[in-house]
């Protein structure tokens, strides 16, 4: 093929020019192919990161897929939810398939922010990528709070009961949040309407966006050298480090494949808002760890109340966790951060126990 009289091909590549030229990807393939990253022995968790990525791409396909047979009534969304499972085409194996991503998605952002701090990959000029991940683990949380309801299943129903109790303990804007949440006094239609409207709509979008800047800072700064011992350099981003990711995608996909074929999702029983809550009742694993706490703080703390006390003490938490690469500035690097290893193993130490508490001692 002859464009504007000149043979139609690209030095260097089996692309046609027609293309080449409207779609001009030589400087990302220059790009790839000089971009290294660091590795040694901990750079293994390097590739947490790129299996939560593939796990939201899971949930944004799969959760479409959902999207076309369910409807957010408190009438019809349990219904919509049996009629996936048990009628449409291996729509049991999707449902199957968005739930345990959603899971393993947390799961596995948890484990690359803790790695990421162990390995003190947010310090300078690093401090937004840390912060913009923080953001995504709040999101990713966000994420599986919203969708817990939308079954309208008996366990969702006031597990989402209890989480929004927890936020009206929020300072300041603690009653607001929660009417904002439920759209009225209690769980109903209009929480179902927002929950889903959150869950679809609002939150995907600023998702991507937050996504977008923290990979974008990523490819502007690198990954971080920090926390290696016995260090071999640098290893060529592709095809080295892409197909190592790629192994991981594969270990993650058949993952998610044997948990949905071998562990179906199971629909559960529909909501009753007039019946009692079941016995043992906790929000979903990764907020049990608050709820669990505030059984232990006293109904009274320095005359404040105990719950009040307990979430102002696991925010201040969250913050110094967030604030991590501002307040590590004191040391200079490659000294002893002895104090950053001692907050890390704390918090680390003090989610896993009282999360494994919860499902215990679950009364």
């Amino acid at each position: 093929m002859i464009v504007n009289g000149e043979q139609d091909s690209t030095p260097g590549t089996k692309r046609p020019a027609w293309w080449a030229e409207r779609i001009p990807l030589s400087g990302v393939l220059e790009f790839l192919k000089d971009k290294t990253v660091p590795w040694h022995n901990a750079s293994i968790f390097y590739l947490f990161g790129g299996a939560a990525l593939l796990l939201f791409c899971v949930q944004v396909m799969t959760g479409i897929m959902l999207m076309f047979y369910y409807i957010p009534t408190p009438d019809t969304a349990h219904e919509t939810v049996l009629f996936i499972s048990s009628k449409v085409p291996f729509g049991w194996l999707i449902r199957s398939i968005h739930s345990w991503s959603a899971n393993l998605m947390v799961l596995v952002v948890f484990i690359h922010m803790f790695s990421v701090y162990f390995m003190r990959g947010y310090t300078r000029p690093r401090e937004l990528i840390w912060v913009t991940g923080a953001l995504l683990l709040v999101l990713s949380m966000t994420f599986g709070f919203s969708g817990y309801l939308l079954p309208w299943t008996k366990l969702s129903y006031f597990a989402t009961k209890i989480g929004t109790d927890l936020s009206k303990l929020v300072p300041f804007i603690g009653d607001e949040l929660k009417r904002f949440l439920l759209g009225a006094d209690a769980i109903g239609a209009p929480t179902l309407t927002r929950f889903y409207a959150l869950h679809v709509a609002i939150l995907p979008p600023i998702f991507s966006v937050v996504l977008l800047v923290h990979l974008a800072l990523i490819q502007l700064l690198g990954m971080s050298e920090h926390g290696g011992k016995g260090k071999s350099g640098s290893l060529p981003f592709f095809p080295n480090f892409f197909l190592r990711e790629a192994m991981v995608w594969v270990v993650f996909l058949g993952l998610l494949a044997v948990l949905s074929v071998y562990w179906p999702w199971e629909v559960g029983e529909k909501a009753d808002p007039l019946a009692s809550a079941p016995a043992g009742i906790r929000p979903e694993w990764f907020f049990t760890f608050l709820s669990q706490s505030l059984k232990y703080i006293p109904a009274k703390v320095l005359g404040i109340d105990g719950e009040v006390f307990g979430v102002y003490l696991i925010g201040l938490g969250g913050m110094v966790f967030l604030l991590v690469p501002f307040w590590d500035r004191w040391a200079p690097s490659g000294k002893n951060h002895w104090l950053v290893t001692v907050v890390g193993v704390v918090a680390l130490v003090y989610l896993i126990t009282l999360t494994g508490l919860a499902y215990l001692k679950p009364y």
